[in-house]
Parts: structure tokens; sequence; C-alpha cells
């Protein structure tokens, strides 16, 4: 995890302990501290790389995303058989309550992104069911959205409406689900070849960051003559403003997940139904 101001690295972890997975998650919170999800674990860090609190996930599971409620609880998403929604007490890892979520059998590829919504609700991309679903905190779904494709994130905007993103897609759903705004870049050469959008963040002025992940695990190589986009801004009409392209001097490494500063989160302000 990097942060990055006017250019230069001002702060990063990075662990070197085995088996640690992938950060797919991580929330920087106003109080500075950061929630991560390593899909085989959970912590809490501060800016003096201090380890608040952490979880490692129960035999075959795996956990990508959590949220923060209040000072003192989180809700993640547990991929398994059956997968699940889970309440936590921190730092005490003490389970307030959970409910099972619908997937299919292969952990791995069920979920890796849940938001929580204004209303104290909580959005889930299905990636493995091809939609989002919207939950109250006692797992009732509360709002289906049907897509032919796989999602990896959704968030709610400003003004209701969701910013679905997935490996080659983007798209803006109204609250009738109906798209508004939308990007294939399986269609589209220009977005400089995006091959796997994960998350994306809508600006103030229109503006949507987008960003793409590059896939090392199976031991693929950076082209330097080349190198892939981690990101791109886009403006309303599509027109690429910037690219986000640094693979040395310094290397940002791939992109799962990018928050702007300005967006901090509030975790006294987030709340799940009930939980606050």
């Amino acid at each position: 995890m990097y942060i990055v101001k006017k250019g230069k690295i001002v702060w990063k972890y990075e662990n070197m302990e085995p088996n640690q997975g992938e950060i797919s998650d991580a929330t920087l919170m106003k109080d500075g501290n950061i929630l991560v999800a390593h899909q085989y674990g959970i912590f809490e860090i501060n800016m003096q790389h201090q380890i608040l609190w952490k979880m490692h996930v129960p035999e075959n599971t795996e956990i990508h995303t959590i949220q923060p409620i209040g000072k003192n609880k989180v809700v993640y998403v547990q991929n398994g058989v059956p997968a699940k929604v889970v309440i936590m007490e921190i730092p005490s890892l003490k389970k307030l309550g959970e409910f099972p979520i619908e997937t299919k059998d292969f952990v791995h590829g069920q979920v890796r992104n849940a938001r929580l919504t204004s209303r104290g609700t909580l959005l889930i991309s299905h990636m493995d069911g091809n939609m989002v679903r919207e939950y109250d905190c006692e797992g009732h779904v509360l709002r289906q959205v049907d897509l032919q494709k796989s999602p990896w994130s959704a968030f709610e905007l400003k003004n209701g409406n969701l910013l679905v993103t997935g490996s080659q897609f983007i798209m803006e759903l109204d609250r009738n689900s109906k798209e508004v705004w939308s990007i294939d870049f399986s269609q589209n050469q220009k977005y400089y070849g995006i091959t796997s959008a994960q998350t994306s963040r809508r600006f103030k002025n229109g503006n949507t960051l987008i960003n793409n992940w590059f896939n090392q695990w199976n031991g693929a190589k950076v082209d330097q003559k080349n190198p892939p986009v981690q990101a791109i801004m886009v403006s309303p009409s599509k027109e690429i403003l910037y690219k986000l392209c640094s693979w040395s001097n310094p290397d940002l490494g791939p992109s799962t997940i990018i928050q702007p500063l300005n967006e901090k989160v509030d975790r006294n302000q987030c709340f799940f139904g009930k939980f606050k």
C-alpha cells in the first residue's frame, strides 16, 4: 500500500510474511488508520505501522473486503461454502451477527468488494453471480441488479446512482437500474488496453477515476517499453484526461483499489442497520 502526494511516496506498507495473499481492499479513515483485507486475513494499521488488531481467516475461506462501523465494529464478507457477511467487534474479534449469502462453490471467485451505503445497507458485488445486491443487517435482499457481466465493485454515488465496475467495463445505473453512462473497455483500445478494471471513483466535477490491475500472479512481467496503466481519469464525455503509469521511480505495482486522500472515511458516520 502507498500514500502518494505530489508524485512522491510519503508512506508505504509491505507485508513480507509468507502466504499473505492479495490486498483487495484498503480504506483510509479520518483517524489516520487503514482497514485492510488481504485474502487470508484482515487488520487495522496506523501511520506508525503498528497493527492495532488482526484476524486470520478460517481454513478454506477468504476475505477480500471490509468496512468500518463506528469506532469498534467492522463488517466483512467471508468467501466460503457457504459465504457469509459477518459483523464483528474490534479489537476483541467478537462476532455480533452474521448471515449467509448466495454464491457458487468456487471460493476465490465469489466476492471481491462490498460497500456500506448512506442508508446503512450493504452493497455486495456478486462476482460469480453477475449481479449486485443490497442487503440489510438481517440479510434481507432489498435490491438486486442483474448484469450480463461480472462486477468487481459497486459504489453508491451522491445522486443515488450506482457506479459498477468489472474487468472489462464500467457503468452508471440509476435507481431503476437503467444504464445512464458506460464504457466497454473490450471494444475500445483507446483506453490503453485496460484488461482488469476493478474499482472506480466519481469526483464532484463528474470525472471518473478507474484503476487497472495487472496480474503478476501468473509470472507475467511488466513490459517496461510498453507498460500497462495503473489508472486513468475520464471525463463525463469519456475523454481521457490523464493516466497513471508508474512502474519505476517509483514502482507503485498492480492497482487493486485507489482512494483519493480528500475522501477519508469517517468511521463514526458508518453504520449497518442497528450496528453503529
